[in-house]
């Protein structure tokens, strides 16, 4: 009896021991549970909020999933936390990879495809664009990475200079797909190589110029409210020249005006200089020259096409004063070129400056799109120039040039590109197209809203040429029209003949940008310059 008590007592021990373990395991177990749960939580919000700024990033793009994916792709993590700065070189980086991978295409289909002459041509002028393309988004990653505190975005021109490298990304991409629209087994081609599937790299270059426009508000916003609570003056410009952008200094200022120049070497087809071509002259032009390098081209008629690739900086053409220095070719689409490619001069090597120069392409009007000067040089400069031809006379394909003193002519779209272009004191004649054909001065290509580019004529003549003049009842004239969706167009301060219609300005096609260009004029004169006939557009 007293050994069944004893058990007993001993086995309520045991239960009570049991009991009080297991309740210390749901204990501990709870602990842990509520110590993960709240762990989970932190990190489930930590990563809300990084996802929130990631997509905050990306929503400020025209292409917000394409953003979202190139972020997500990239190998370092930050870009997945939303830092605005790492978002963006995640996306530079997958454009880089996807211009890359077109420009691998587009070599394997010129060694062995065997295209026909046109198709050749235009791929060729797409990797001649993709390498400005990756030149450019070069520096931008690399000026990105050295100024991790953003500490230069408050200087003006370093913005610009960004932001001018990542439009001429899109640029160059519109570029290369306008090279296949010249005829229908172009256009087919056009959809094979550049197909729906195959658009990224644009739509790329679209959100890496979001993206750094969103960079440059968000610095600007962040400095102006330091200053709000700190009572600090912002100074206009970095007091440092590191990093700023090279412009058209005090001494290429008065190279326009100057009649003592001394040049570097001499052009003269008659054998007295140097060199009997221009293109033998800037051949042997030293590379990524920081110094100028002037080029004197004796009077006389140059024929050939010449081109000053972008490891040529700082050229200069100087021609004969009074005596016509005149380059001249015909190159067109006709004959089965490409716009890109008909150019008599086409310039890229940044600094670029001319004087006393003519250039002219003779294909006439029937040839449609004959290119006498293409301009990619950033700050080119043009004085006392001539540039003569029909359709498409002068391509400001990219970047930033200044006209002034300089006398255009031609018929369609004669003035045409997406670069940042200002025309000062220049003659701008329209001249004799052909039967049905309509005048057009301008039309402007940006295609993005985010790009820093327009066309602006200021105290400039607008006027026709002497065999338009006899004929000017049979046509009609007008100050451009929209190439591209963002169209960007400025008339100021200039003399308008009767030659431009009342209408002033004329549509694409249908209602194309019409709602969505900027077309603007301010306190001009003449005949031509009233505007209560003007066109009723939204974005007039």
């Amino acid at each position: 009896m007293t050994q069944a008590v004893q058990y007993i007592s001993m086995s309520k021990k045991n239960k009570r021991l049991v009991l009080a373990i297991f309740a210390s395991f749901l204990i501990v177990a709870t602990i842990i549970a509520i110590a993960i749960g709240v762990n989970s939580h932190k990190n489930s919000t930590k990563n809300d909020a990084a996802h929130a700024l990631l997509m905050a990033s990306c929503n400020s793009t025209r292409y917000p999933d394409l953003c979202y994916s190139a972020a997500t792709s990239f190998p370092d993590d930050s870009a997945k936390s939303g830092d605005t700065e790492a978002v963006i070189l995640s996306n530079i980086n997958a454009t880089i990879d996807a211009i890359n991978s077109k420009k691998i295409e587009a070599d394997k289909i010129l060694s062995t495809k065997n295209p026909k002459d046109p198709q050749k041509t235009a791929l060729k002028d797409c990797r001649q664009n993709y390498d400005s393309s990756l030149a450019d988004l070069d520096k931008v990653w690399g000026e990105l990475k050295r100024n991790p505190n953003k500490n230069k975005l408050q200087n003006q021109s370093y913005a610009a200079e960004l932001t001018t490298q990542v439009t001429s990304c899109k640029t160059n991409e519109d570029s290369c797909v306008d090279g296949f629209s010249h005829s229908s087994y172009l256009r087919i081609f056009r959809n094979v190589f550049l197909g729906p599937s195959k658009e990224n790299a644009g739509m790329m270059c679209s959100n890496a110029l979001a993206l750094i426009k969103k960079l440059i508000e968000d610095t600007d916003a962040a400095i102006a409210n330091t200053l709000k609570t700190t009572s600090r003056k912002v100074k206009e410009e970095d007091d440092s020249d590191e990093g700023r952008p090279e412009r058209l200094s005090v001494t290429d200022r008065r190279v326009f005006q100057s009649s003592l120049l001394t040049p570097d070497v001499v052009v003269a087809a008659d054998g007295s200089g140097k060199y009997r071509t221009v293109s033998a002259a800037v051949a042997a032009a030293p590379k990524h020259s920081a110094k100028r390098y002037i080029i004197k081209i004796k009077a006389g008629v140059y024929r050939e096409n010449v081109e000053v690739p972008s490891e040529k900086t700082n050229i200069m053409f100087l021609g004969d004063g009074r005596k016509k220095t005149i380059i001249t070719s015909s190159r067109n689409v006709v004959d089965g070129g490409t716009t890109y490619h008909s150019a008599t001069v086409a310039v890229v090597g940044q600094g670029f400056l001319a004087r006393d120069i003519t250039f002219q392409n003779t294909a006439g009007a029937s040839k449609y799109q004959a290119v006498a000067l293409r301009v990619e040089s950033d700050f080119a400069a043009f004085y006392k120039c001539g540039i003569l031809a029909y359709q498409n006379t002068l391509y400001v394909h990219s970047n930033r040039q200044f006209f002034t003193n300089c006398y255009i002519a031609g018929t369609v779209d004669f003035i045409f590109g997406n670069s940042a272009a200002v025309f000062q004191d220049c003659d701008i004649h329209a001249r004799r197209p052909n039967p049905g054909q309509t005048i057009t001065i301008t039309a402007q290509g940006r295609s993005d809203p985010n790009q820093n580019t327009g066309i602006v004529i200021q105290k400039s003549r607008i006027g026709a040429t002497r065999d338009l003049q006899h004929a000017r009842s049979n046509f009609s004239a007008y100050l451009g029209r929209p190439w591209k969706e963002y169209s960007r167009t400025v008339i100021m301060q200039s003399s308008i003949s009767d030659v431009i219609s009342p209408a002033g300005w004329r549509e694409w096609k249908g209602r194309f940008a019409l709602d969505t260009l900027h077309f603007a004029e301010y306190e001009n004169s003449g005949a031509g310059a009233g505007t209560s006939g003007r066109v009723p557009w939204k974005g007039y």
